[in-house]
This record gives C-alpha cells, sequence and structure tokens, in this order.
C-alpha cells in the first residue's frame, strides 16, 4: 500500500509543471494566485517535496482540477462510470455523455490566466449549442467577437471559423451540446396559462 501511495505521490510534480506549463503560467504568478511560495511551488514541481492536502488544495482550485484529477487517484470500486477531463487548448472539457453519435454534452471550463488567450479560430463538421453557467465567455465566430455572461446562451454551425477564452482575467465555465452531424438543439417553452 506504501508503494502504491509513494508512486501516486511521485507523479504529482510532473502533473502540477505540466498544468501549470499548459496554462501558460509562470511559478511567480501561480504564487501569486494560490499563495503558496515561488520556492515552494518549485520544489514540488521537482519532487523534492512531498504534496500535501493544504498545498494541493490551492493548487487544484487554481488549475481548474479535481483533487483526484491532480494526483491521478486510482478508482475507488465504485461500479459509476466516472468520466474523466480531457484538457485540451487550454480549456478543461468534462464530458457529461458517453454514447457513440448523436448530440454530445460538455462541461466547459477555461482557466484564469494573467494574458489574454490570442484567438485561433477553427472550422469542423458539426452543429454547437453553448450556455455560460460562471464567467464571461469571449466567442469569436466569424466576423463577429462576442462576449456571454452567465444564462446567455449561441448556437451556431461549427464550419464558421470560432474561437472560445475567457472574456476577462477570470475562469470561464460553460456548458455545450455538440452534434458532429449538424443536429440542432432545440428548446421549447410552453406558453404560460392565463389564470384569468
Amino acid at each position: 500500500m506504501d508503494d502504491d501511495l509513494d508512486q501516486t505521490l511521485d507523479t504529482v510534480g510532473p502533473r502540477l509543471r505540466a498544468l501549470r506549463r499548459q496554462r501558460e503560467t509562470t511559478l511567480n504568478e501561480l504564487s501569486e494566485t494560490t499563495g503558496i511560495s515561488v520556492s515552494t511551488l518549485s520544489r514540488l514541481e521537482s519532487g523534492e517535496r512531498r504534496p500535501a492536502l493544504e498545498l494541493l488544495l490551492p493548487l487544484a482550485r487554481a488549475h481548474g482540477v479535481t483533487l483526484d484529477e491532480l494526483v491521478d487517484a486510482p478508482p475507488t470500486g465504485d461500479p459509476r462510470v466516472h468520466l474523466r477531463p480531457v484538457n485540451r487548448h487550454g480549456m478543461t472539457m468534462l464530458p457529461l455523455t458517453r454514447r457513440a453519435g448523436g448530440i454530445q454534452a460538455y462541461k466547459l471550463v477555461i482557466p484564469a490566466t494573467h494574458r489574454p488567450a490570442v484567438p485561433d479560430p477553427r472550422s469542423h463538421e458539426g452543429y454547437e449549442w453553448l450556455y455560460v453557467l460562471n464567467g464571461r465567455l469571449r466567442l469569436v465566430l466569424g466576423e463577429h467577437d462576442l462576449e456571454l455572461s452567465p444564462g446567455e446562451a449561441a448556437e451556431f454551425d461549427t464550419r464558421t471559423p470560432h474561437w472560445f477564452g475567457s472574456a476577462t482575467e477570470e475562469s470561464v465555465e460553460f456548458l455545450s451540446l455538440f452534434g458532429k452531424q449538424g443536429e440542432r438543439a432545440h428548446l421549447r417553452a410552453q406558453p404560460r396559462k392565463n389564470s384569468s
């Protein structure tokens, strides 16, 4: 059991370094965000210091990941399916559906950053619907440069070049429904019954 624990803790340092580099954050910037000294962060990343819970909690929060993901914790025998987050293009994508074809649902988190991201619009087959949960989402869509607030949604054909990022230095969370074959999300509402 101790060997498993040591092996798990030995992988935390490289994972911390990879997360920080993926976010393009310096040790100084991470120190300001977490309140952990630069020397401690450096020793954690190099494996010279063993990670403790009081250090891992603020680091997980700063990187926008769970503690389990940060330490790559082994499964606990829970029979439920645990969908693993994927880090891509500087954001964390958590799949909410797990079936082939049809509309796929994701929760996406774009971490806080001290540098505004430079839009790099891309296009592909499909159709996407977005709903902002927290933060302010910048959506570059073709010629449009939009800012969406919590509670706002957007729907578009993904063949139009598009890009998402945080509109501020704060993190942003949003839901995405995506269909590769161009399926559209349809929202239906019933009219309110008049109580007269």
